[in-house]
């Protein structure tokens, strides 16, 4: 394997070493945009080998076959794996594969593997993106020591990073459709491998840095916005929360619960952070929604440079399959699960001192081309790996862009899964966005009243 998935040299070594700067890079550097690098800050060339190819501008055409929605049910659906990883061959992988799956690979040796086909770079986005992303690189900011930014609106805002946390907030901001719509479940994943419905919800998402004409001067720095309600099983039933987040760190996140059994909306503080997430009946952390899910004030962000690894990517075929057939008893069916090899930035996150985490450490893994977080392996306070995250990234050509919503979260320590916003066999939706006063708590309380 040679060295494929070592840390890759030359400018990454020296983002490595960099001090901590905060400024944004200067117009010979964001000129690497478009030529060298991807309108979004990839290497635009292939790996050594030929086992990454170049970009050449992703899928932007929509698909024939069958839809979930506006979501492709399948991609690539002629290929075949052209090898596998098991717990009896991943010693030849090793330098490809994260913590976390060697410990998945370990702890299922007999139903745990790894279907790898040929890598396919389909992330694009609409030219909009392109120009804002271009425009951000020369005039987006870090501020109050990393926990905001500003001077940026419409597009990846540090797609030349030089800090971990401007690698987080690029994942924050990803590339998203102004407003979306989908229904979806939360299941749990018992130590005896049996599953339970923890909820089914049906959720609005708007991304007003992403509304048309969005510039730094008229947006208002909330960069994602949701309301949802609380569909099965009957005794949850109506019960919604709202959540809007913001690139300020003086706006910390606000949310809104309204619960049955009290009648009544309330401020809903703790929907954050290491909280456990009630959505998914407490089996995993907010923070651990949709990969990473929150401020990011509570750590010290590393950037660890970039390298090759193993990654869940264009599983279409997985967000098509049945909810039955997409699980195994311990972990998602592999069968369903396609694996790609691609490069990755590596960001480790440490809690900062004077703050408190039940994870005091996780190392994320993130696309190059996407910035779309792939995997996420947390350790305890004696430093064990003790839970792990992959996340099923899905094409959607409409917009387009490489999309993600479902993460699985697994304890390693509990044997436990937690199968976050599985879209299976539900509905997924580009519309036209809401009125900003939909996503109040004060909306919320006048429809429960009806």
């Amino acid at each position: 394997m040679k060295s494929t998935s070592k840390i890759l040299a030359g400018v990454t070594a020296l983002l490595i070493s960099a001090p901590h700067v905060y400024a944004a890079v200067t117009a010979e550097e964001a000129a690497r945009l478009g030529a060298e690098l991807t309108p979004l800050g990839g290497e635009k060339s292939g790996n050594a080998d030929g086992s990454i190819p170049a970009w050449t501008g992703g899928i932007t055409e929509m698909l024939p076959g069958d839809y979930l929605g506006d979501i492709p049910k399948s991609i690539f659906a002629d290929e075949k794996p052209i090898y596998q990883v098991t717990s009896q061959n991943m010693s030849q992988y090793q330098e490809l594969l994260s913590d976390g799956v060697q410990a998945m690979l370990q702890k299922y040796p007999d139903s745990f593997r790894l279907e790898v086909y040929p890598t396919h770079r389909t992330m694009a986005a609409p030219q909009s993106v392109y120009d804002n992303t271009l425009a951000n690189a020369t005039r987006c900011k870090l501020i109050e020591g990393g926990y905001s930014v500003e001077g940026c609106a419409g597009g990846i805002p540090f797609p030349i990073p030089q800090e971990g946390v401007e690698v987080m907030w690029n994942f924050l901001m990803r590339v998203e459709a102004p407003s979306i719509e989908y229904t979806f479940k939360n299941i749990v994943g018992n130590a005896d491998g049996s599953h339970t419905l923890a909820t089914r919800n049906d959720i609005s998402f708007q991304y007003p840095q992403y509304y048309k004409d969005a510039t730094p001067q008229n947006w208002s720095g909330e960069y994602s916005m949701f309301r949802f309600n609380t569909l099965e099983p009957p005794f949850k039933a109506g019960e919604s929360l709202v959540v809007r987040d913001s690139i300020d760190r003086d706006q910390p996140r606000q949310a809104w619960q309204y619960l049955l059994g009290q009648r009544r909306v309330r401020r809903a503080p703790t929907v954050s952070y290491d909280t456990p997430d009630f959505v998914a009946s407490g089996a995993n952390y907010f923070d651990e929604v949709q990969g990473f899910f929150g401020s990011v004030d509570r750590f010290n962000w590393t950037l660890k440079g970039k390298k090759e690894l193993l990654v869940p990517y264009n599983t279409n075929n997985f967000v098509g399959a049945s909810l039955e057939d997409a699980l195994s008893a311990h972990h998602l069916n592999p069968d369903h699960v396609r694996w790609e090899k691609h490069r990755v930035w590596v960001v480790e996150a440490n809690v900062a001192e004077g703050k408190r985490h039940a994870v005091p450490k996780r190392t994320y893994y993130v696309d190059e081309d996407s910035w779309l977080v792939l995997l996420v392996d947390g350790y305890d306070a004696e430093d064990k790996l003790w839970r792990t995250s992959m996340v099923t990234p899905f094409v959607v050509p409409k917009i387009p862009t490489l999309m993600m919503k479902t993460a699985t979260v697994f304890n390693l320590q509990a044997n436990t899964m937690s199968l976050i916003q599985a879209l299976n066999e539900e509905n997924f939706r580009i519309v036209d966005t809401k009125p900003e006063t939909f996503f109040t708590g004060d909306a919320v309380a006048a429809e429960a009243v009806r």
